[in-house]
């Protein structure tokens, strides 16, 4: 558990920076550059999404959504019009609510789980 929590706090830390920097790009109304940042940020968040569900990262198949206990309402949806529009600024606004509802159920489930444990 300790290494899943590295893995995801580093993905968390490097979305930080990249949100950051598409905020700016958005606020110039640069459009033309934000693609392949989204891209990375998607890419970011497919990453978490695998390791907050303890599951090997798997890039050369479909992401099996349904295989996953933990995952935002309408992640399907969602995700599919990201990657369909990542220029825009609203599948930038949904990207930035994916990762938030993905860590808080991160967290609440890592809380669950200490506080399920036997005390010795």
């Amino acid at each position: 558990m300790a290494n899943q929590m590295i893995e995801v706090s580093s993905i968390l830390q490097e979305w930080s920076g990249v949100k950051a920097r598409l905020e700016e790009l958005f606020h110039e109304r640069n459009h033309e550059n934000t693609r392949e940042l989204m891209q990375h940020g998607i890419g970011l968040f497919v990453q978490f999404l695998y390791f907050s569900n303890g599951k090997a990262l798997q890039l050369d198949r479909p992401i099996p959504f349904i295989q996953f206990d933990l995952k935002p309402v309408n992640i399907e949806e969602r995700f599919a019009f990201i990657k369909s529009r990542p220029s825009l600024f609203h599948s930038f606004r949904q990207l930035s609510e994916l990762m938030v509802e993905q860590e808080k159920l991160f967290v609440k489930n890592n809380i669950i789980k200490k506080s399920s444990k036997p005390k010795a």
